[in-house]
């Protein structure tokens, strides 16, 4: 196991670790509160890397790291949008975006509305004296 101090390797090695074997690869984090330490871990059984901080100040690339990473776990490809055709002034498509958006926004008022009123608890009656 190796502890790397600079951030900018650890991401790039993690990166490229990945990129290099992605079914075996393997990220931990781990929170040691006792210590104050956040330690981040990545192998693939025959490269192990790790970093460790007790510095707020790597959160926020440590958020990132761990967005790109995700991004690339879940292995999913942009769509390629098609440019819509008018026909008769009236562009194709923007009846279904009209219409999911409608039924979208139907379901989100009928939900909040249904969890509204089922947070209501009845008064409890005053105790006797």
């Amino acid at each position: 196991m190796v502890y790397i101090t600079n951030w900018q390797q650890f991401q790039e090695a993690a990166e490229s670790l990945y990129k290099k074997s992605p079914v075996k690869t393997r990220y931990c984090v781990k929170w040691r509160a006792s210590e104050g330490h956040l330690v981040l871990k990545i192998t693939d059984d025959n490269t192990c890397i790790k970093y460790k901080t007790h510095s707020s100040i790597f959160l926020n690339r440590f958020e990132a790291l761990n967005l790109n990473l995700m991004k690339q776990i879940q292995n999913k490809r942009a769509t390629p949008v098609d440019s819509p055709s008018i026909q008769s002034g009236v562009i194709e498509g923007v009846s279904t975006i009209v219409s999911a958006s409608a039924t979208l926004a139907s379901g989100i008022t009928t939900t909040n509305t249904s969890s509204a009123t089922a947070g209501i608890k009845k008064k409890k009656p005053k105790k006797k004296k």
